[in-house]
């Protein structure tokens, strides 16, 4: 007799019947396990949260006052009928895989997840499973990203080479998680760091938990960019070629995501510079995160999921399609 699933997948998101809770749901519900601080998977409205630790204070930033337990990873906790454990995801500070075992019985839900470390997020931790849901943001074979020390040396050139050309750099990337990963990558000798509001906001959290993360100086409208001779700014995709930029006077812009590998991605942001930089898994990772799983059963969310789906079921493996309301934190509509 076929065992009823694990999880199903709803109007209100992936729901564990047996523990009476949903993953990342996108409607208001009763209980809601958050695998990340992405505002795609942690949505407003919900009764009470469960997420990591690690998560939690980025969680209550954004959120608000809301009822969240927490939970480390590795620690099994009894939800109902469910077993369930958080596992590093390797996405940003605090990501999760969860992992969901009813009566012997093993699924996992990836979240948003690279397999590469960063030095800054929690490491990919594999976790075995009987089915596993994963996302396909980057699920194309032309997505294959280059050695982060490259792109470190190539952000640093950039900036220096700006700053002697007489231009403020800068550099467009997502609030939270790729914004600190840059400021793990830039090179403050260079000269000063300024930040958008919204990513000092998040980069205090962070550096509040522990992350060590270089001295920033955040933009207000009394910020004179002249008291700041060289310096680099890190802003939100939805500051850049805004009023707020104007303050700078003469600038270089430069934009850090996986969609900087698509020519005609980086011609229509009509950016100076792209580097490839990504939070996300490529096509080596994503394939790799699938092997590692043993998954007899693979769902593919958002992404490239026709293509990636296709690809697994050529292989031999047992893929699906789910449609879920993730976005992904690097859509290229930013």
């Amino acid at each position: 007799m076929a065992r009823d699933p694990v999880l199903e997948f709803t109007e209100r998101g992936i729901y564990c019947p047996a523990g009476g809770f949903y993953v990342d749901p996108w409607h208001p519900v009763d209980r809601a396990l958050i695998t990340h601080g992405h505002a795609d998977h942690a949505r407003p409205g919900h009764s009470r949260y469960l997420s990591t630790t690690g998560a939690a204070p980025i969680l209550r930033q954004r959120l608000g006052d809301i009822m969240l337990e927490t939970v480390s990873y590795g620690a099994r906790l009894r939800i109902g009928d469910a077993l369930v454990s958080f596992h590093p995801a390797g996405h940003v500070p605090g990501s999760a895989q969860i992992r969901i075992e009813v009566a012997g019985e093993i699924w996992v839900v990836s979240g948003d997840y690279k397999t590469v470390p960063d030095g800054l997020s929690e490491p990919f931790e594999p976790v075995r499973c009987h089915s596993f849901i994963t996302e396909s943001t980057f699920g194309l074979p032309v997505f294959r990203w280059p050695d982060p020390a490259e792109v470190a040396r190539d952000l640093n050139d950039w900036w220096r080479d700006s700053v002697a050309a007489g231009r403020t750099p800068v550099l467009g990337a997502y609030a939270l998680g790729k914004a600190q990963r840059l400021l793990s990558m830039l090179d403050p000798g260079i000269g000063p760091l300024l930040t958008h509001g919204a990513i000092e906001t998040a980069t205090s959290v962070l550096r509040a938990q522990g992350y060590s993360l270089p001295p920033t100086v955040a933009v207000t409208p009394e910020t004179d960019p002249r008291a700041h001779g060289g310096a680099l700014v890190l802003a939100p995709p939805s500051a850049l070629g805004s009023a707020w930029m104007r303050r700078f006077g003469p600038v270089s812009t430069g934009f850090a995501s996986g969609w900087m590998m698509l020519r005609g991605v980086r011609r229509r942001r009509a950016m100076d510079r792209g580097f490839v930089l990504s939070d996300h898994a490529d096509w080596p990772g994503l394939n790799t995160a699938v092997k590692e799983s043993g998954a007899e059963k693979i769902f593919v969310t958002h992404g490239y999921t026709e293509v990636f789906t296709q690809w697994l079921r050529s292989r031999g493996l047992d893929a699906d399609i789910v449609p879920t309301r993730f976005t992904g934190d690097e859509a290229q509509v930013e």
